[in-house]
Parts: structure tokens; C-alpha cells; sequence
């Protein structure tokens, strides 16, 4: 398994629609940077926002989540509340060709503020704006800024094509729009 370079990266979303919108060079003028860089893709976090609460005593159940546990937002600048977290989305779209993985770090920026980034690993023919969960690990409230970098996409191409993708298993995630809860 080899990590893929920013031609591949390029060719494949100019090509192939593989990353929607697709921004060719890093972008970081007043910014946190998103774009291609040498071996990733620096995406750019949506304005929607889902920020935890614990107003009502939800119980977090991954097999019977309640939607009660988030309060929505659509802004420029999210504050997530000290030790909480928040879902929100990449504003770009992704697909995923059958001989990749894509793994998703956080930008370095946001993980020097205590601010964590974990998206679980894009399979095989997987398509869909991704799901980001922001941990705020601080005693403070930390700013999130939506349309700048969030985190980086590394590809890895097998060596050959899966016996079954994601997509071959329609997998519940396939396709997802915007911010996507916990699904059973």
C-alpha cells in the first residue's frame, strides 16, 4: 500500500470527480489552509454545526441516538464549549475509487489548541460529504471557523481492488449530505 501525491490527487478530481469543490494549490492567506498539499487533501469544514449539550440528560446510546443532545447551528464561527465536542461536515464531496482508503488527520493549527479532529477512515467506493467530530479537550471554549482547513485526507491505494467495497455492501453512511448522525 502506497501513500498517492498530489497529481494523482489532481488528475482524479479534475478528472473524475473524486473531491467537489477541488481548490489545485494550498490556500492559507488569512486562512487555516486547505487544498491540495504534496501527498493530501486539506479539506474545508461546512457552516452547519451540531454542538453537544447535556440540557436535557440525553443518555449518548450509538445504538438509539437522540438528536436532543445536539443544538444546530449555522454560522462562520462555532464555539464549542470546554471538555464537549461537535459534528459538523466537509463542505467538499467525496469518491472514493474501489483501490483506495482515505485516512483523515487534524490540521496541526487546531491540534496545538487542544482541539481535536477524528473522522473514521473513508472505504472503497464510499461517497459523501464526511462527518467530522471537533473535540474540544480545553477547560475553555474554542472557535471553529467553517469554509477554512480542517483536516487532511491521505490516499492509500491497495494493491489491487477490493473483493468488496462499500458500496457493494451499501453501507448506511453511502451518499450522506451535510452533518450525519449515528445510524444502526
Amino acid at each position: 500500500m502506497s501513500i498517492l501525491p498530489d497529481t494523482w490527487i489532481r488528475q482524479m478530481s479534475l478528472d473524475h470527480g473524486m473531491i467537489e469543490p477541488f481548490v489545485e494549490k494550498q490556500t492559507r492567506d488569512g486562512v487555516i489552509s486547505y487544498g491540495l498539499s504534496s501527498y493530501g487533501y486539506d479539506a474545508r469544514v461546512s457552516r452547519e454545526f451540531k454542538i453537544f449539550t447535556n440540557v436535557d440528560s440525553a443518555i449518548v446510546d450509538p445504538k438509539d441516538f437522540s438528536a436532543a443532545s445536539f443544538v444546530d447551528r449555522e454560522t462562520d464561527v462555532c464555539v464549542v464549549p470546554p471538555n464537549s465536542f461537535a459534528l459538523a461536515s466537509t463542505m467538499e464531496y467525496f469518491r472514493v475509487p474501489r483501490d483506495v482508503l482515505v485516512i483523515c488527520l487534524g490540521k496541526s493549527t487546531y491540534a496545538r489548541c487542544g482541539i481535536i479532529v477524528n473522522v473514521t477512515p473513508l472505504e472503497p467506493e464510499w461517497e459523501g460529504h464526511v462527518t467530522i467530530e471537533i473535540s474540544n479537550t480545553t477547560p475553555l471554549p474554542a472557535k471553529i471557523y467553517a469554509g477554512e482547513g480542517i483536516c487532511q485526507f491521505l490516499f492509500f491505494r491497495g494493491e489491487g481492488p477490493c473483493e468488496t467495497s462499500y458500496a457493494d455492501r451499501a453501507g448506511k453512511y453511502m451518499g450522506q449530505r451535510g452533518v450525519t448522525l449515528p445510524k444502526l
